[in-house]
């Protein structure tokens, strides 16, 4: 009964999902429909993402890039600036959550060799804004991106047009926090420099640049399941057991539960009417309740907004610590230091959170 309350604890989101996709079963029976709405072009690109994402960690880059721009750091704001914009920049390519799990850790170390521990609880929560809001810009930034990517069948270009400029003003934002820090001067021992295996990490890089290419819709997603498996079977068969498949589960979870409400005629004309022309703020407020992902799964069948609803749901994993994923996981890797006041933290956690979400769905709203 414990593992089973830690489990439900632990994997929220996909027993809620699982437990709407079973209900929404009695009102539209199971036939050969549902194979539709399972869209396995965007769990291959996560999956395969997922994974070779671990593998260049595995490599050593993360932990690599990290101390080289710490090891340049002269003062307590110069080194929260990198911090953060490790966050902001990596999120673009390797999403938000992974991140998080690489740098907030590092954080936690650096700044406590710093002696700096009352500024890590406002770096935290800087690092969590900047992997969200970063992640933005592009497909492979986040699920939701990468999922409304290939369900609106939206080009780069397109997908860019959308993006760009709450990403840049998201940027311009979280400089401006980050002027919060001291301009005290320090003096940091980073340890050993760490290892990187070149040689994997060159690998990784390839089979990277083989997931680009189905975002880019240059190759078809079966090629590329079909290469990395191949090539990891190969070279490092326990890296396939690396992807999230819970992560993947909640997804099929959440496809049923809308694609059966899709069917249901007078919910679906009434989802449609409510979204109609309000697609962006719908988007950010669902996202409060059940988080930015399933938010996107579940209004995408409802509307032909592109635009509006990705801004929705990209700006709505701001505000509550559920809102998006990859906070709770900030959230968690915080509480775990030894000078954590979760508190504290909780407190400027909502202050900035709330604050950039007002700003940014106006600004979105306008634009």
């Amino acid at each position: 009964m414990a593992r089973i309350k830690d489990f439900i604890k632990r994997e929220i989101t996909l027993c809620i999902a699982f437990l709407a996709a079973v209900i929404s079963c009695f009102w539209v029976r199971p036939d050969s429909a549902y194979w539709g709405y399972i869209d396995f072009r965007t769990l291959a690109l996560l999956y395969c993402l997922i994974v070779v994402v671990a593998g260049l960690r595995g490599a050593g880059m993360f932990s690599a890039l990290a101390h080289w721009l710490c090891s340049r750091s002269g003062n307590v704001r110069t080194m929260g600036v990198v911090l953060v914009a490790l966050c902001f920049v990596s999120a673009m390519l390797v999403t938000n959550d992974v991140a998080l799990l690489t740098f907030v850790p590092f954080s936690v170390v650096v700044m406590g060799l710093a002696n700096q521990t009352n500024e890590l609880a406002w770096v935290v929560v800087l690092q969590t804004v900047a992997a969200n809001l970063g992640s933005m810009l592009t497909p492979v930034g986040n699920p939701q991106n990468l999922y409304l990517y290939s369900y609106f069948n939206m080009s780069m270009g397109t997908f860019l047009k959308a993006t760009v400029p709450i990403w840049l003003i998201s940027g311009i934002l979280i400089g401006l926090l980050c002027l919060r820090l001291p301009t005290g001067k320090i003096s940091v021992f980073l340890g050993e420099k760490p290892t990187l295996d070149r040689k994997a990490l060159l690998l990784y890089l390839l089979l990277f640049a083989v997931c680009m290419l189905v975002v880019l819709r240059v190759m078809d997603w079966p090629i590329m399941l079909a290469i990395i498996v191949a090539v990891l079977l190969v070279y490092e068969r326990r890296i396939l057991l690396k992807g999230d498949f819970l992560l993947l589960l909640t997804f099929v979870c959440f496809f049923v539960f809308a694609g059966n409400l899709a069917r249901i005629d007078t919910v679906n004309q009434l989802l449609r009417r409510l979204l109609s022309g309000h697609e962006m703020l719908l988007g950010a407020g669902v996202s409060q309740i059940i988080s930015n992902v399933p938010a996107a799964i579940l209004l995408s069948g409802f509307t032909d907004n592109a635009k509006g609803l990705l801004l929705g749901v990209d700006i709505g994993g701001l505000g509550t610590p559920v809102a998006s994923l990859a906070s709770l996981i900030s959230l968690k890797l915080y509480s775990h230091a030894e000078s954590a006041d979760t508190k504290r933290f909780l407190g400027k956690f909502l202050l900035v959170n709330f604050s950039l979400l007002a700003v940014l769905l106006t600004v979105g709203y306008f634009l």
